[in-house]
């Protein structure tokens, strides 16, 4: 009788093992098969635009093209975006506003809110070519603007091409450079008026890692400032076929840790390094073609607008993970911010 309830009782725990490694190996396959699935493009920069009318020495999206998809066909691709899950989509160049003096980039950004019913419409400009007439006609639709502002030094806009293309001149005068800065006080004023929120990007390089811009970034009072350690990308700013180079923009690491350190009672402040910035954004080029920066260049993929979303994506090299690591998704909605960061 003994024998007998061992035997059985060894019967029972050989089917209890078959039955939990069934149980594992389905657990595993499921979580291989959730790893496999594209990722969500939750949030999205269009680079509609290659063109500029600045000359920034570091810029990694350069005007290697003059191209710019018909309105409808970027609708249609923004449509297909959103209905694949994007939240929040980022408007960038070159500058977006060179194209048809900003009526182009207002009409994306009447549709994306009213039409599509986004959470967050964002640009990215350098502020020169942004009239009150825009902010009249379209500012109800956006969320965030952000100005890219690298110094509060003219001298140092001027050694950086932060300032306007001139065919007269090769050299830019210290005026050119001080129109930048007037720049971004207009269009913070303009924010202020129309209840958009404001932003700031910086780019740390050589020029200005050792300037302290804790005042002038206290003054401006941004939601956010972005600070981004200057970047290489092959084909764009370094390397034989690019526009620019930018090697001699470059921080060190401990550089642009000691920019941040120096800033670390500034409580917008948002840090991207290198490591942060590279794979962790959803880049859309001028043929609505995701970008990939693996490595080291921006290796395009085929257009969403030829093989959907899904497909397209899968070629990205989207890192999701640093996206959310980085706090790429925040209160990007200017519904859901408090009053007071909009009525500064």
């Amino acid at each position: 009788m003994i024998a007998f309830v061992d035997n059985w009782l060894q019967f029972l725990h050989s089917i209890f093992k078959w039955f939990l490694q069934i149980y594992t190996q389905k657990k595993i396959e499921n979580k291989l098969k959730v790893s496999n699935l594209s990722p969500r493009p939750t949030s999205v920069n269009y680079h509609f635009t290659r063109q500029c009318n600045y000359r920034c020495g570091f810029c990694f999206h350069t005007a290697k093209s003059s191209f710019v998809l018909p309105l409808e066909e970027a609708m249609r691709g923004l449509r297909l975006l959103h209905e694949a899950g994007m939240e929040k989509i980022n408007f960038s160049g070159g500058e977006p506003f060179i194209h048809q003096k900003g009526r182009y980039l207002g009409h994306l950004v009447r549709f994306c809110k009213r039409e599509l019913g986004l959470a967050s419409v964002s640009i990215v400009s350098n502020g020169s070519l942004i009239t009150e007439d825009w902010f009249i006609r379209f500012g109800e639709h956006l969320d965030i603007l952000a100005i890219s502002c690298d110094s509060f030094q003219p001298e140092t806009n001027n050694l950086i091409g932060r300032h306007r293309n001139s065919n007269k001149k090769e050299v830019a005068t210290c005026e050119d450079d001080d129109q930048h800065l007037e720049s971004l006080e207009r269009v913070r004023g303009w924010c202020r008026d129309y209840r958009v929120a404001f932003k700031i990007n910086s780019v740390i390089n050589t020029h200005n890692f050792d300037e302290d811009m804790n005042r002038q970034i206290r003054q401006l009072n941004p939601v956010r400032w972005k600070v981004f350690q200057c970047l290489l990308i092959g084909g764009e700013n370094h390397g034989k076929e690019a526009l620019r180079n930018a090697e001699k923009f470059v921080v060190t690491d401990q550089q642009f840790e000691s920019f941040l350190q120096r800033h670390r009672e500034v409580a917008c402040l948002v840090p991207e390094s290198n490591v942060k910035m590279r794979n962790s954004y959803l880049i859309l080029d001028e043929r609505m073609r995701f970008l990939d920066c693996v490595d080291g260049r921006k290796t395009p993929s085929p257009s969403l607008l030829d093989v959907g979303v899904e497909a397209a994506i899968q070629a990205s090299g989207f890192d999701e993970a640093m996206f959310f690591q980085r706090g790429g998704k925040y209160v990007w909605s200017k519904s859901d911010m408090s009053p007071s960061l909009l009525e500064w």
